[in-house]
């Protein structure tokens, strides 16, 4: 029997929409932590470099 694209079985409608929910969410999620890392990078950037504290020399044992 041939195969038509015209009617789908109901089964692949509803994995269609939970793939389409998911996908959304997934997307959301990704452009939620991209955005997070740019704030967090550019906080970073602005702050002024901190001075690394004196090393101390190394002791000589006797």
């Amino acid at each position: 029997m041939a195969e038509t694209s015209v009617f789908k079985p109901k089964g692949d409608a509803k994995s269609e929409a939970t793939t389409k929910t998911a996908r959304t969410i997934i997307d959301g999620e990704a452009a939620a932590r991209q955005a997070k890392t740019e704030r967090l990078r550019a906080a970073r950037l602005a702050r002024e470099p901190v001075e690394a504290p004196p090393k101390k020399k190394p002791t000589r044992r006797k």
